[in-house]
């Protein structure tokens, strides 16, 4: 190797443990809304329209139930993170608050896992694939710096018992390919991790829903409650010791009817 070709492989290497160095890790706290729709993901070209009125331009709409709900929710863009490409995700469930995804206030509430029902299929939404697994779980989109709203959506990932299933040990989900969260682990315990592709820099997670967890996205307009999860980018998601979990509680629950008003 010449002196040339050696100094360069070490600025290689340097900026290689530069970049390393410098990735970024945190954990994060999320609330996650009824309303919070996985397939509104980057939308800022969106106005949602109030509960009581009906969708109109630009795009393809979330359908809605025909007359007024007990809740009349309004559909919300999901929260997100900043992420980079190949940060490892993984998400821990401290079970604090939940969802009821059917017409009529109140009990029953799920958590990041869902419904428990037999199994959800839901069409794209614009830029955003489609979503098939379990029920109503938490689910993430990785996008870039883009709004998602042109341009043909990825295939759908099937987290069916015939497909991914829900107990990978990790996901390497592309661009605007909506995938199965849930409550973060596998069957045996173990953290779940999720890879952001190249060229992310958000993370989103939201709820895939639809009438009947089935066909067009949507029916987010009788979903009441909230839930709150822990987002570990880089870092394991602890579960909070208890009294901060009474504290995950009272906030999931203000955020909620805040939201409702």
């Amino acid at each position: 190797m010449t002196r040339t070709s050696f100094i360069s492989a070490l600025v290689a290497a340097g900026a290689a443990l530069s970049s390393a160095a410098t990735a970024q890790a945190a954990i994060i706290d999320l609330t996650i809304d009824g309303g919070d729709a996985v397939f509104l993901a980057g939308r800022t070209d969106v106005v949602i329209p109030l509960a009581s009125a009906p969708w109109g331009g630009p795009g393809t709409y979330l359908s809605r139930h025909g007359s007024p709900t007990p809740e009349e929710v309004q559909e919300t863009l999901p929260p997100f993170i900043s992420v980079s490409g190949g940060d490892v995700i993984r998400a821990a469930d401290p079970a604090v608050g939940g969802i009821n995804f059917f017409n009529g206030d109140g009990p029953p509430y799920y958590g990041p896992g869902g419904s428990g029902g037999a199994g959800s299929n839901l069409a794209p939404l614009d830029g955003i694939s489609g979503y098939k697994g379990p029920e109503g779980p938490l689910a993430g989109v990785f996008l870039d710096a883009s709004i998602p709203s042109s341009g043909p959506a990825p295939a759908t990932l099937d987290f069916t018992g015939s497909g991914l299933g829900t107990d990978f040990l990790s996901l390497s989900p592309l661009l605007r390919q909506v995938f199965y969260i849930g409550d973060g682990v596998t069957s045996g315990g173990a953290f779940q991790t999720f890879i952001a592709p190249a060229g992310a820099t958000r993370l989103f997670l939201g709820i895939p829903d639809g009438f009947g967890f089935d066909g067009h996205p949507g029916a987010y307009d009788d979903n009441d409650g909230a839930y709150r999860v822990r987002i570990g980018i880089n870092e394991i998601p602890s579960i909070p010791l208890p009294g901060t979990l009474f504290l995950f509680g009272l906030g999931a629950a203000l955020i909620a009817a805040r939201r409702r008003r």
